[in-house]
C-alpha cells in the first residue's frame, strides 16, 4: 500500500495570512516541511500503536486524524499485489497434475499389489492342487500295498496246496474202493479189518480236510449247479432229457479254493440237449 501526505488546507491559509516577512516563499516551505515531518511521526506511532492495520474499505476515523496528524493520509490498492494474487490462484491449478500424479501413485502401487496377489493366490492353488494329488497317490499306494500283502499272505501256500489236493484226492479214491469193497461183501460174514481200514482213512480224510480248511483250502462238488467257466472244466457233454440243459450232472474230479481263489477247477459232465 502507498501512503501519500498533503498538507492540510487551513495550515497553508494560515501561513498565506501572517506578516509580509513570514511570506517569503523559503521560509514559508520550511515551516510546511519541518510540520508535516512532525506530523508524519505522530502519524507512525498512532499506526504502530494500533493492533490491527485498517483496509482499504475501512479508513480510520476523522477525529483521530485531525488531532493527531495535520495532514491527510489515503489509502492505495496496490495493484502488483492483485496481479500476484490472480497469479497464485492460476498456479494453483498448474499445481494439480502433480497432485494427479500422485493421485495415481496408490493406484498403481495397488494394481501391482492386487497382480502380486493374484500370482501368490495362482500359486496357492498349485500347490494345494499337487498336495491333494500327493495325497491321493500315497493313499491308492497304502490300499494296493495293504491288498497285495493280504494277497501274499493268503497265497502264500497256493503252490503248497496245488501238491497238497493229490494226496486228498488219493484218500478219496481209497474211500471210494473201500465203500465198492464192503458192498460185495454185504451177503458174507463182515470184514472187521476191512471195515476198521476203512474207517481209519474215512477219519484221516476229514482231519486233513479240516486242518486245509483253517488254513482257506476247500474242497467243493458242484453236482446239480450250473455250468460255470470260472470254476468248472467240462470234461464232456451229453443229452438227458429228464435235466435241464447246460447243468452239471456228473463229478469226475472235485475241485479246490484258497481263500476264494480257485486253484484247481472241478472236472465235470454237463447236460447238452439238441
Amino acid at each position: 500500500m502507498h501512503l501519500t501526505l498533503l498538507p492540510d488546507y487551513q495550515q497553508l491559509t494560515a501561513l498565506s495570512t501572517k506578516p509580509h516577512i513570514d511570506r517569503d516563499p523559503l521560509i514559508m516551505f520550511r515551516k510546511a516541511l519541518s510540520t508535516s515531518s512532525r506530523a508524519l511521526a505522530a502519524s507512525s506511532r498512532t499506526i504502530a500503536q494500533r493492533p490491527l492495520v485498517p483496509s482499504q474499505l475501512s479508513p480510520a476515523p476523522l477525529d483521530t486524524l485531525r488531532t493527531t496528524s495535520p495532514v491527510r493520509i489515503r489509502w492505495y490498492s496496490d495493484q502488483p499485489d492483485a496481479a500476484a494474487k490472480k497469479d497464485g490462484e492460476t498456479a494453483t491449478p498448474e499445481a494439480e497434475p502433480k497432485e494427479g500424479q500422485d493421485a495415481n501413485a496408490p493406484s498403481t502401487v495397488e494394481a501391482e499389489l492386487k497382480k502380486k496377489l493374484e500370482t501368490k493366490e495362482k500359486e496357492v492353488i498349485d500347490w494345494k492342487d499337487k498336495y491333494l494329488r500327493s495325497v491321493a497317490d500315497f493313499r491308492n499306494l497304502q490300499d494296493r500295498t495293504q491288498r497285495e500283502v493280504k494277497s501274499a499272505r493268503d497265497f502264500a501256500i497256493q503252490r503248497f496246496a496245488k501238491d497238497l489236493v493229490e494226496s486228498v484226492d488219493n484218500l478219496e479214491r481209497a474211500l471210494t474202493m473201500g465203500l465198492e469193497s464192503l458192498k460185495i461183501e454185504e451177503g458174507k460174514e463182515a470184514n472187521a479189518d476191512l471195515n476198521n481200514f476203512y474207517e481209519g482213512v474215512k477219519m484221516t480224510e476229514g482231519n486233513m480236510l479240516s486242518t486245509l480248511s483253517k488254513h482257506g483250502l476247500d474242497r467243493f462238488s458242484p453236482e446239480g449247479d450250473k455250468f460255470n467257466p470260472n470254476e468248472h472244466e467240462a470234461t464232456f457233454m451229453t443229452p438227458m432229457p429228464d435235466k435241464e440243459e447246460n447243468t452239471v450232472f456228473h463229478v469226475q474230479q472235485k475241485g479246490f479254493k484258497l481263500n476264494g481263489r480257485v486253484i484247481r477247477p472241478a472236472k465235470v459232465g454237463v447236460v447238452k440237449n439238441p
